[in-house]
């Protein structure tokens, strides 16, 4: 067996398990709840929005592709509520319908996150970049399929059923070419570098750090930000 054919391969299904986690991982902590999704996935020909709330968002870069969520009702809901409640707002000034402007900038943010979240590890572990739009938010009262506005030679679809706390439903549907990445040789995800994770570093420095003089460490990163036009 050749070294190509014996490295460890990444395809669809593995890029899909990165984006499904993503989204566990961004809701649990900004929801302070389990939210799950299911072990099977399906394959399907057509992508698009449904109601009542659909939101979706353009990736492109290392390869291209189009990510879907869709939520009825009683879901948005849940997961605003949720949300704002954690962010310490009183449930008395909370919009009362999912078709509230504020519902849909608030799970269209949730996205925004998520997709982040998908586009670090993209990153970090496949070393390779993908960039994406912003997501787009839409109040629904019919279905509306999507044509993806990229080159897709062999375009693969899929759709993950999630489940909330309260077991109400929402669904996730991707889009993008059939890829697959090999890898030849062992790296340190460490060593990638992630903008974000700096800046995020740079900004929890404790106020003493800055009072006490900047290290030589700290030169380097701020050097590294710079040239990252950060």
């Amino acid at each position: 067996m050749s070294k190509v054919e014996s490295s460890v391969v990444y395809g669809t299904e593995d890029l899909l398990t990165s984006l499904c986690n993503s989204v566990t991982r961004v809701l649990n902590v900004a929801t302070q709840s389990k939210i799950h999704y299911s072990a099977m996935v399906q394959r399907i020909t057509k992508i698009g929005l449904k109601p009542d709330i659909g939101c979706f968002v353009l990736f492109d870069g290392g390869f291209a592709g189009l990510v879907v969520l869709n939520f009825d009702g009683d879901t948005a809901m849940e997961i605003y509520e949720k949300y704002m409640l954690t962010m310490g707002m009183p449930k008395s000034e909370l919009a009362t319908s999912f078709t509230s402007d504020e519902v849909a900038n608030i799970l269209g943010e949730l996205m925004n996150q998520i997709v982040g979240d998908f586009t670090g590890k993209v990153r970090r572990e496949l070393q390779t970049n993908i960039t994406q739009n912003q997501p787009k938010m839409l109040v629904l009262t019919k279905q509306v399929m999507l044509n993806v506005d990229t080159p897709l030679d062999r375009p693969e679809m899929r759709r993950v059923s999630f489940f909330t706390e309260d077991n109400n439903i929402f669904y996730l549907e991707l889009a993008m070419d059939r890829t697959e990445f090999i890898k030849l040789h062992d790296f340190d995800v460490s060593e990638v570098v992630d903008p974000d994770a700096l800046l995020d570093m740079q900004q929890s420095k404790p106020e003493s750090a800055a009072a006490t003089g900047t290290s030589s460490e700290e030169d380097e990163q701020a050097e590294l930000l710079k040239s990252l036009g950060m």
